[in-house]
């Protein structure tokens, strides 16, 4: 890592955002003990962050959960859980204050409705109500992470606690009524997560829904009291496209983990992502008039198949044009309709295997790696021409996109 680190310093990173696994502190999970080498190693990553004035931003939980917490347990779905998650941030906001100052409690949080394995480690038993189970570990994870922000604001004044969301504005398909009422269902089912985290308590709509489907997520007023003292710092979020719905949800098909119609007025990515920069103003915009929080970018980029020379190095002009575009976009958020932006990370700087499809092949970084999907390759790092330029944008700061 020290060498990455050292690439990443050379392109001028003020912030690098990275994640903890679970397992590295404890293994299984439920331990009482952690992992000293695990602490160690964290410790010294961020300690090579500093080295370089790198500020870290540390995602807790990202896609990541102890495989015995799932097989013992049952996931996210059992309260246990939020006891162990508890302990696991009380080990890592105590050992690492003053060395991070800015944490994430969950990765996109949203995505456990689409990816209920992934995002909480769901397993579901036949027979089972889905959204049942689905939402009951969605209010252990958001009571989970108010617990979250309650001990990193004990243990240091100075601790930003913040929430993830995968962001990106639902449009409807057409001005049909019926379409613009399915686009604002769609994205309430988003927003729903950070409603709770940034307001403290479940909005109206969301009652209701539970009402309808006979849902009980087994909220005590314990949880209710941790929720409303406990509210984020700021609000994060990943954004790559905007999504399209119509009320004639069975013709939904392109996209990633949240699956969207296709948009005729915008072109689209070899994965069928939406290429739509002033998407990403419209979606900044609304994510900050929603909440009047400080807001942080921490995903944001393009995938794409990189073919490098002999030397390994990839004239991706393709990456640049998406990072200026959407780089303009924010900045118009910021200068133009006075959103209070805290940062901005791509994803990602280096190389790494996509968690939507599992591929090497869709690449994100600034940085070559050579690897390719069935696990050859050297893994040398080479700069692509995306790193220079990226370079130039964090030295001036945005100003210089040429």
């Amino acid at each position: 890592y020290k060498e990455d680190i050292a690439l990443f310093a050379e392109m001028g990173f003020k912030t690098y955002r990275m994640s903890i696994a679970w397992t590295r502190i404890f293994p299984n999970g439920d331990e009482e003990t952690p992992n000293e080498k695990g602490l160690e190693f964290y410790e010294n990553v961020f300690k090579e962050c500093r080295k370089y004035g790198i500020e870290p931003l540390v995602t807790i939980t990202h896609f990541d959960f102890p495989i015995h917490l799932i097989k013992e347990y049952g996931g996210w779905r059992n309260r246990k859980v939020i006891d162990f998650y508890k302990r696991l941030c009380t080990v890592i906001f105590t050992r690492y204050k003053g060395l991070v100052k800015y944490w994430l409690t969950f990765n996109e949080i949203n995505i456990l409705l689409h990816a209920p394995f992934m995002g909480a480690g769901i397993v579901f038993e036949e027979g089972e109500n889905k959204n049942q189970v689905l939402y009951t570990a969605a209010h252990n994870e958001l009571v989970a992470s108010a617990w979250a922000t309650k001990i990193g604001h004990e243990i240091d004044s100075e601790n930003k606690i913040g929430c993830m969301l995968a962001a990106g504005k639902f449009y409807p398909l057409t001005s049909k009524p019926e379409d613009v009422w399915t686009a604002l269902e769609k994205d309430r089912e988003n927003y729903f997560f950070i409603d709770v985290q940034a307001r403290g308590y479940y909005p109206a709509y969301a009652k209701k829904f539970f009402e309808r489907e006979n849902i009980n997520i087994g909220i005590t007023d314990e949880d209710e009291q941790i929720l409303r003292e406990n509210p984020v710092d700021f609000v994060s979020f990943s954004y790559y496209t905007t999504r399209c719905i119509s009320a004639e949800a069975d013709r939904l098909g392109e996209g990633n983990l949240l699956k969207t119609m296709r948009n005729p007025y915008i072109e689209v990515t070899d994965w069928g992502w939406g290429l739509d920069p002033l998407g990403f103003r419209t979606t900044i915009n609304e994510i900050y008039d929603r909440y009047q929080k400080p807001l942080f970018v921490v995903e944001n980029g393009l995938g794409a198949v990189d073919v490098p020379d002999a030397d390994g190095y990839v004239e991706d002009d393709y990456r640049i044009e998406y990072l200026r575009d959407h780089i303009k976009a924010m900045k118009e958020a910021v200068e133009l309709d006075g959103v209070e932006l805290l940062g901005y990370t791509t994803w990602g700087p280096i190389d790494l295997v996509s968690a939507g499809t599992g591929e090497m092949k869709k690449r994100y970084g600034f940085i070559y790696v050579d690897r390719d999907n069935d696990g050859n390759g050297t893994l040398k790092r080479s700069k692509k021409k995306s790193f220079d330029w990226y370079k130039k944008v964090i030295a001036s700061n945005g100003e210089d996109l040429d």
